[in-house]
């Protein structure tokens, strides 16, 4: 069930209605059911598996509360890491290994091939995971102690707003709150719709649009060049942020409407003046996951101080990993792998960069020095985001190759400013980006909020209105979803 579908708009009201309807005791319940139901829309045997998580991991985490020995304790913990992990290679990672098995073979002119497992990718199995292996990571390291109602870490695993895509939620803020569910709440109902609303916005309207000619040019790299090439990489950019924040929007109004908060999992990443201060805006729950769970895990101590060169090894690994999480696919190793490296050249160079951007403050121009700064930070972002975008490595090595062949520039430019979908999109997505800057600064919902009666509800009828007018009716999966 998506999102941004008509059974969506059915559930979520339905939901919500018998949920406040029912005694406060079964609404836990209720929602198990509800989120189950959602999830298994998709597939129903793929139930199984969110349920086979939830069991190991809930009986683990008390295991290891129980035992008194640091081994037992680790041992419980390996229960949990080879389930989870092991469910998750074995539908998302096993053809990936032979097929790069059979290459290295054939490389080497070696006889053997590793046949091909055709394993349909259970949906939102990657955030599933993760979020009920943060919790046996947790009780295991005395973070939290485990929860002792099933009922309840079960919702918390499969609660449906964050199931497919997250945010990947920590047991420590999610988890608490089904053990004192909200009544209902007219500011929460109105600030939840006003949020899906945005997400929607962002969704089919922007990224959708901007998908119709992203995914032209990347379905046929070999049949573009030049102009059309760079700006259908740096408007995928800009698609990806909108289609996953509002896909996060969306799930973040609709647990506020039932009581819930989730975490922001987006914080304008597009305005980040360096790679860190990226990374620390977009898709935070996941990348503070791997930051808590992988790069702090992995040595970089040795006799008492800290090895930076060991530090910055483990920081390409842990991108690394972040990248293959996206996807089975060499391409997206190279993409995660980028981003560690970028990372790292961007720490040393740390005073270099500071002398070299801030050479405009001499004259106060604060503004130019911002500036040149996001530019050069998207600049690297969007680079490595071709290889998480194209479909194979082979294509994304050609979309860079084509990048730089300008021998269609005047037809590329012709089309691209006949393309009134193309321009409609790129003029919703900078005023977008103006209200999302102004709303930073002065909170525009506030500002709404306290107007007249009359134009604060013109203001929200027209935009519904204008979702409606100019949804894209090219229905289109949220990115995330394949991961």
């Amino acid at each position: 069930m998506l999102f941004n579908s008509i059974e969506y708009l059915v559930f979520l009201p339905l939901v919500i209605v018998i949920y406040f309807i029912i005694p406060v005791k079964w609404r836990w319940l209720f929602l198990l059911v509800a989120s189950y139901f959602f999830y298994m829309c998709n597939r129903i045997e793929y139930g199984i598996l969110i349920l086979f998580t939830t069991l190991v991991d809930y009986f683990v985490a008390l295991k290891i509360e129980q035992s008194s020995s640091r081994k037992r304790k680790k041992g419980y913990l390996a229960i949990s890491l080879i389930a989870n992990l092991g469910m998750l290679a074995g539908f998302k990672y096993l053809n990936f290994f032979g097929e790069s098995v059979n290459l290295l073979l054939d490389a080497f002119h070696m006889q053997g091939n590793l046949p091909a497992f055709r394993i349909l990718l259970p949906v939102g199995i990657s955030f599933f995971v993760f979020k009920s292996l943060s919790y046996t990571i947790d009780v295991y390291r005395g973070i939290r102690t485990p929860e002792k109602h099933l009922g309840y870490y079960a919702l918390y695993v499969s609660f449906f707003p964050q199931l497919i895509a997250g945010p990947i939620d920590r047991s420590s803020g999610l988890l608490q709150q089904f053990h004192h569910p909200r009544d209902f709440n007219t500011d929460r109902l109105i600030s939840g719709l006003k949020l899906i609303l945005w997400g929607f916005f962002k969704k089919v309207i922007i990224a959708d649009r901007l998908g119709l000619y992203v995914d032209e040019i990347f379905a046929h790299p070999e049949a573009y060049t030049g102009l059309s090439v760079i700006l259908a990489t740096v408007l995928f950019a800009f698609q990806l942020y909108c289609d996953f924040a509002g896909y996060t929007d969306i799930a973040r109004g609709s647990a506020r409407i039932l009581g819930f908060d989730l975490m922001i999992n987006f914080n304008r990443p597009m305005v980040a003046r360096s790679l860190r201060d990226f990374w620390n805006r977009w898709h935070i729950s996941l990348t503070t996951w791997f930051r808590d769970y992988v790069l702090y895990s992995l040595p970089y101590i040795k006799n008492k101080q800290v090895s930076y060169a060991r530090l910055y090894v483990n920081l390409v690994i842990t991108y690394l990993l972040m990248g293959l999480w996206h996807g089975a696919a060499w391409n997206f190793v190279i993409f995660g792998a980028l981003n560690g490296m970028f990372l790292v050249l961007e720490t040393i160079t740390e005073k270099q960069r500071e002398w070299f951007f801030n050479w405009s403050r001499l004259n106060r121009v604060h503004f130019l020095n911002n500036f040149l700064s996001n530019i050069f930070t998207l600049s690297l972002i969007i680079f490595t985001l071709i290889f998480f975008r194209a479909d194979s490595l082979g294509n994304s090595l050609l979309i860079i190759s084509n990048s730089f062949d300008f021998s269609n520039l005047y037809p590329s430019l012709w089309k691209i400013l006949h393309d009134n979908e193309l321009l409609f999109g790129i003029l919703v997505l900078v005023n977008m980006m103006v209200a999302e800057h102004v709303h930073e600064k002065q909170d525009l919902v506030k500002i709404i909020a306290s107007k007249h009666i009359v134009v604060r509800w013109a203001v929200y009828i027209g935009f519904i209105f204008f979702i409606i007018l100019f949804w894209v009716l090219q229905k289109q999966e949220f990115i995330y979803f394949q991961f």
